[in-house]
């Protein structure tokens, strides 16, 4: 198996126990707080990371370009994740959570436009079972 694949299931299983885990610690506080406090522990844990594995020799490969698209990365991070806080706090988790990752809709489409990848009949094959189980999931 390839270490990209691994990994990519290592991010699934994460961001799995990630919003039940967030859910329990929003209990007594606001979403924004709870993001807050997540967002300095994702800090920490993030430069450790880059810093243990002597990653840092790589920041003077940075160009201003990368920097740029870096940033709106987090921009579109942070936004993502305030909403989402917002809505696991008052919302059932299950239900947020299959909204939340139909973004993949978003990411095929926007890589098939930006990046120029190929979109096969199995990719729209997927993508209209995603959208189908979404649909169902919040059926009433």
């Amino acid at each position: 198996m390839q270490t990209w694949i691994i990994y990519a299931v290592l991010a699934m299983l994460f961001a799995g126990i990630t919003s039940v885990i967030a859910k329990l610690g929003l209990k007594n506080i606001s979403g924004d707080l709870g993001v807050g406090v997540r967002t300095a522990f994702v800090l920490i844990f993030v430069w450790s990371n880059i810093l243990i594995f002597g990653h840092t020799k790589f920041i003077s490969s940075l160009s201003a370009k990368d920097v740029l698209f870096l940033g709106i990365s987090g921009l579109t991070t942070a936004l993502s994740w305030i909403f989402y806080y917002k809505a696991i706090k008052s919302g059932e988790v299950s239900v947020v959570a299959i909204i939340d990752k139909a973004s993949v809709l978003i990411t095929v489409l926007l890589s098939f436009l930006i990046l120029k990848e190929e979109i096969t009949l199995k990719t729209i094959i997927s993508l209209v079972l995603i959208l189908s189980g979404l649909i169902l999931m919040l059926w009433k």
